[in-house]
């Protein structure tokens, strides 16, 4: 057990004097009480501020903070090229009860733009590519919606791609092209969404939302009684399409096509088309909140270099290398990145490498 001074000693080095574990305040007590030593207990956290703490403290100590640790990762990154890789919801934007409202803040779009000037950068969601790029508005990102299944990118030779799966179009300027692995599944797709509606609709709070190659079925507003009902809806109409498999992420039921493809894939593929898959000096930073993040934590693992950095307040089982709170320190970290390299006497040699104009 650890002592009280070890806990707030704890508390005041990670940030943490508010649970955010628990979103519980630690409370002072009006009186000031000594034991028989005559210590002063005049602030003792609750019982469960102190459980939260002896988790959450050796979880932070395998990952570490990203504010934290930023020096000692700049300096492992001096003199190789950094691709930034982005989750959206969770990461770039605040978890919210509407979906339709996960609006990112002016601020983190600065800095995402700022970011993408000196790095390539790739915007990678579970949503539908022309829904994430409404909500990021940048021009200087690449985009990949439907965990990786729909990906625009610059046209170059995929070496490492399943050709089955290839599928391409030009894209609106020429200079991009779209890489579509489930593109076959569209009909049922739709099917899939169709009947979910009409199974659902009386399910208050349920909401079902077309991510083009994948369905997603929130339900942060369902009833916890609920629950159940709803997810037993949706495996009864997965039953009739064996093709399909259902997963669950935060407070969502995600439908999508049995294929070898997810977040993992799609960073292997936009290394690859960016011209940077075989290159020794190449650090991939890829920052995500979600389970489906991890197939892409796992990647940058086996390639035994890159940052791979999960957002999490609470401590979870993770590929990840080091950790960020919420949004709002992903905010403060990308700002600190740009700034490294804005700094850099390298700097314009790097944003013309990458070619992405802002």
């Amino acid at each position: 057990m650890i002592s009280e001074i070890q806990i707030f000693k704890i508390l005041q080095a990670l940030g943490l004097q508010r649970s955010h574990c628990s979103k519980r305040k630690l409370q002072p007590i009006s009186k000031a009480k000594n034991d028989e030593n005559g210590s002063d207990h005049s602030l003792v956290p609750p019982d469960s501020i102190i459980s939260d703490i002896e988790s959450y403290t050796p979880w932070k100590f395998e990952h570490p903070s990203a504010l934290d640790s930023f020096e000692r990762m700049m300096k492992a990154a001096k003199g190789k090229k950094i691709a930034v890789f982005l989750d959206y919801d969770g990461t770039l934007s605040p978890i919210v009860d509407d979906p339709d409202k996960a609006f990112m803040s002016d601020e983190m779009r600065a800095a995402v733009r700022e970011v993408a000037k000196y790095f390539p950068t790739a915007i990678v969601s579970g949503r539908s590519r022309e829904k994430v790029k409404q909500f990021v508005q940048l021009s200087n990102v690449y985009y990949a919606g439907s965990h990786g299944m729909d990906i625009k990118a610059p046209p170059r030779p995929v070496k490492s791609s399943d050709g089955k799966y290839h599928t391409i179009s030009p894209g609106i300027k020429g200079n991009e092209v779209a890489f579509q692995p489930a593109k076959k599944f569209l009909p049922a797709i739709q099917e899939i969404i169709t009947e979910l509606e009409e199974e659902t609709k009386k399910i208050q709070g349920a909401s079902v939302e077309d991510n083009r190659f994948c369905v997603s079925v929130h339900f942060r507003q369902v009833r916890d009684e609920d629950y159940s009902i709803l997810q037993e809806k949706v495996k009864s109409v997965l039953k009739n399409y064996p093709e399909f498999h259902l997963s669950e992420g935060k407070k969502v039921m995600e439908i999508r096509p049995s294929i070898e493809w997810d977040k993992g894939h799609a960073l292997e593929y936009l290394l690859e088309t960016l011209g940077l898959s075989n290159s020794s000096d190449v650090l991939p930073l890829y920052i995500g909140d979600d389970r489906t993040d991890e197939d892409a934590f796992k990647v940058i693992k086996s390639r035994g270099q890159g940052f791979p950095i999960i957002v999490s307040s609470t401590p979870k089982d993770t590929k990840a290398s080091y950790s960020l709170k919420d949004p709002s320190e992903v905010l403060t970290f990308l700002l600190r990145l740009a700034r490294w390299r804005k700094s850099s006497s390298s700097t314009r040699q790097h944003s013309q490498i990458w070619g992405i104009n802002s």
